[in-house]
């Protein structure tokens, strides 16, 4: 049995296509969905009708605990054998969660099967496979200067979706969070999400935690799980700072034995020197065009099929 965990937070209208294809999975006994915060009668609206099928549980009242949080939250409400964490903005095939099932099934515990995370126009999404994060790969990719070498080991960038897509189940350092299944007692094998991780990273952390604990992360490029980025209508300023923080914490949590110190500072400095930037160019296109929105606005075409 298999119970989908969905983690949402303002998501917006994308959430009922989320919930509606996650209703016709076969082998999905439950939606468990956890409500980190979204306005009144929103979740209400995207749930619907519970009339067909597994019945929708809505966890909520907790207030904004951090996606890593809410994730072991609907764990613990779990009752499947198997764990299908899907983001709210993602809409998971006819048969994609029996199929990342039965993959896993074939292989030894522990092991956790990552989706093929698509964008609307059926390209892999940046993200989808991943090599193993570290400070040097994310010196590399905050520089540039995978651009001088980019054939070359040292220079091999994070995100894998460049590369030729296989076509079978293979191991990979890190898959997306956006959409992947593991066996309940394998979750929590490594004691679940780190939950000092309030968003973005948490999803690294636990591939390389979940590796160093003997288990295999696989990729699954015959599930393609279509991704809606920038559903939320939080402040991607907030977002990208919530990101670079983790970034850091991972690195000093995984990286501080064999890095130097100086270095992960500079490492650090690099990060939020990026940010800064980022951020004062958003500022000043809000500056220049004030009509335009704060927040990010919901995802096009995403009314409920």
């Amino acid at each position: 049995m298999i119970s989908a965990v969905v983690v949402t937070y303002y998501t917006g209208p994308v959430l009922a296509r989320c919930l509606d294809a996650l209703r016709l999975q076969d082998g999905v006994a439950e939606i468990i969905l956890v409500n980190n915060g979204n306005p009144q009668g929103a979740v209400e609206a995207a749930i619907g009708p519970q009339s067909d099928g597994p019945a929708i549980r809505l966890i909520s009242g907790h207030g904004n605990i951090g996606f890593a949080a809410a994730c072991n939250l609907g764990a613990r409400a779990a009752s499947g054998d198997h764990l299908l964490f899907v983001n709210p903005d993602a809409i998971v095939p006819p048969g994609g969660a029996m199929k990342l099932a039965i993959d896993g099934a074939s292989r030894p515990h522990p092991w956790l099967m990552g989706a093929k995370i698509i964008d609307p126009d059926g390209a892999e999404q940046r993200g989808s496979r991943r090599a193993t994060l570290t400070p040097w790969r994310a010196f590399v990719e905050a520089t540039s200067l995978y651009k001088f070498a980019p054939r070359h080991p040292y220079f091999r960038r994070f995100n894998l979706h460049g590369d030729p897509c296989p076509s079978e189940v293979i191991p990979v350092p890190v898959i997306s969070g956006a959409c992947f299944m593991t066996p309940r007692k394998d979750y929590w094998s490594i004691g679940g999400m780190d939950e000092r991780y309030f968003l973005h990273v948490e999803d690294v952390d636990f591939c390389l935690r979940f590796g160093d604990a003997g288990g295999t992360v696989y990729f699954d490029p015959s599930v393609s799980v279509l991704h809606f980025k920038s559903s939320s209508e939080v402040d991607p300023i907030i977002v990208d700072m919530r990101k670079t923080s983790s970034m850091l914490r991972y690195f000093k949590a995984h990286f501080s034995e064999p890095y130097p110190a100086p270095f992960l500072s500079l490492v650090g400095a690099v990060l939020w020197a990026q940010f800064g930037l980022k951020s004062s160019l958003r500022l000043i296109s809000r500056l220049v065009a004030p009509g335009r929105a704060v927040f990010r606005s919901p995802a096009p075409a995403i009314r409920r099929a």
